[in-house]
């Protein structure tokens, strides 16, 4: 449903041991959205995608995604969580020793997929969503960099979740490719699933519409103007 939030946080302190990093961040995100973060490097983009995945902790204020309380959430909990999310790293974090189809197969399995046939029909699927369905039998050092970060979208989408994380997913990228993978990104959208995406090429707001949240000074805002630069 529209009205379903799917993350909420209000007045949020985020730590990195005994540093804030970002201050009574308050925000709610509904399934379906674009979301940008931007800011300078070291500005909280990445460790505000980590709190979401409970790498790194909430110390203060309401935070929920889906429904587990991130403040009080237990080791088995956050597991359980991050099987429900997809992740897109920049530096991709592939395995450089299997093929692309045995990458997609090992992460089937590690959360409880057992059945051969239905784990060959989910990679087919993933494969085809992100252009990639003759890559299978690829090593990772055979492929593009824009290649291998289809993979990792393919990785995210494997196990069907209503939320990716995006950290950087263009950074290694040139300006070509980058825009193929925000425009992959933003066809996934398209068909229910909320982004979220850090960023530092802002030529991307205006080609692909989104809300955009900027870190800066320990404090997350929304911007209006997506037209202005940092």
């Amino acid at each position: 449903m529209e009205d379903t939030i799917l993350i909420h946080f209000d007045k949020v302190d985020i730590c990195l041991e005994d540093f804030i990093v970002l201050k009574e961040v308050s925000f709610d995100i509904r399934p379906g959205e674009f979301i940008y973060l931007i800011g300078r490097v070291g500005s909280g983009k990445s460790s505000l995608l980590k709190s979401l995945y409970a790498e790194i902790p909430v110390t203060e204020g309401k935070a929920r995604i889906y429904d587990y309380n991130l403040h009080k959430i237990k080791r088995k909990q956050v597991l359980a969580l991050r099987r429900g999310l997809g992740i897109v790293f920049q530096d991709f974090k592939l395995m450089t020793d299997r093929t692309v189809w045995n990458n997609l197969n090992f992460v089937l399995r590690a959360t409880g997929w057992k059945d051969k046939n239905e784990i060959e029909e989910r990679i087919d699927k993933v494969l085809t969503q992100v252009g990639m369905q003759n890559k299978g039998y690829k090593m990772p050092h055979e492929l593009s960099g824009g290649e291998q970060q289809r993979i990792v979208i393919a990785r995210a989408l494997l196990n069907n979740p209503r939320i990716i994380l995006a950290d950087e997913p263009t950074g290694n990228l040139d300006a070509e490719t980058g825009d193929a993978i925000v425009q992959l990104l933003h066809d996934i959208k398209d068909r229910g699933t909320t982004v979220l995406m850090t960023t530092h090429n802002l030529s991307f707001l205006d080609k692909f519409p989104g809300r955009v949240f900027r870190c800066d000074h320990f404090r997350l805002s929304e911007e209006t103007n997506t037209t202005k630069m940092e």
